[in-house]
């Protein structure tokens, strides 16, 4: 049998929970001290709660705090407005350039740079490139999560940053001479970054497939690609989860001129 030794509620033995001060516990020392802390407290409270009011004001500006932002809209009306940026520029570069030719014979000064330029405008990507290309589109797979094999999860069966570099590398070491990804032409320090399933190059935001296009020796960047271990790794998931993959090769392809920003912004020179 087992006993309740817990003190009876209802005992006169037990202590009150809140026992009621008698007429020579008032008289005592410090007896008012929990009111005068009130009287302190309360203006105190007041104060700050009008201070985090005045704050949330400011903030909004009258504005909802927590209304729906519609990230995805925001994200398209960004894009748009980089793709018209975009285009702007090269209109702005071709203008340029027109106004360069059209000066150059009068000006040595200016035609010696014209001619000094031209030199490097190919291995700059200034100037559109034909040629002999490889095509790479790599491709979610269309497994439903449900569907999935035993052991796989939900990030098996997307593109991520590294299938996507694995390809560009590959095709940069094996001898590519020009490189588009979807329809922006790159350069060795394009960067490319993904954020869950869409990739982010040059500030447009683009969704799979990606299609990855080099000119150059086409046998020799199809040597590159079979080479590559990450590549290879890719694959096995290809068989695995579904993931796309496809390589063609064009006889011919034309590569638009590179119009980003060739500064370098957060590199430090070595000394």
């Amino acid at each position: 049998m087992v006993t309740d030794v817990r003190p009876d509620r209802e005992s006169d033995d037990a202590a009150p929970l809140n026992p009621v001060p008698s007429a020579d516990d008032a008289q005592q020392p410090g007896g008012d001290r929990p009111r005068l802390g009130w009287r302190f407290l309360v203006p105190i409270v007041t104060a700050g709660a009008g201070l985090m009011f005045a704050m949330s004001f400011q903030a909004a500006q009258g504005d909802d705090l927590r209304a729906d932002r519609d990230l995805p809209s925001l994200i398209i009306e960004g894009n748009g407005r980089n793709e018209a940026k975009a285009k702007e520029l090269d209109l702005l570069q071709q203008e340029v350039e027109a106004l360069s030719k059209e000066r150059g014979p009068k000006d040595s000064r200016l035609e010696a740079l014209n001619r000094e330029s031209a030199k490097t405008a190919a291995a700059a990507a200034a100037t559109a490139l034909k040629g002999p290309s490889v095509e790479v589109v790599l491709d979610d797979s269309s497994l439903s999560l449900d569907q999935l094999p035993s052991r796989y999860t939900a990030d098996d069966i997307v593109v991520h940053q590294q299938d996507v570099q694995a390809v560009v590398n590959a095709l940069w070491s094996s001898g590519a001479e020009a490189m588009m990804i979807q329809d922006q032409r790159v350069i060795s320090t394009s960067a490319v970054r993904c954020v869950g399933n869409t990739l982010i190059l040059q500030g447009r935001v683009y969704a799979p497939p990606y299609r990855i296009e080099a000119i150059g020796d086409v046998d020799s960047m199809l040597q590159g690609l079979d080479a590559d271990p990450t590549i290879s790794t890719y694959l096995d998931y290809v068989q695995a989860v579904g993931l796309g993959w496809a390589v063609h090769t064009h006889a011919e392809a034309e590569l638009p001129a590179y119009s980003g920003s060739v500064d370098l912004d957060h590199a430090t020179p070595i000394r």
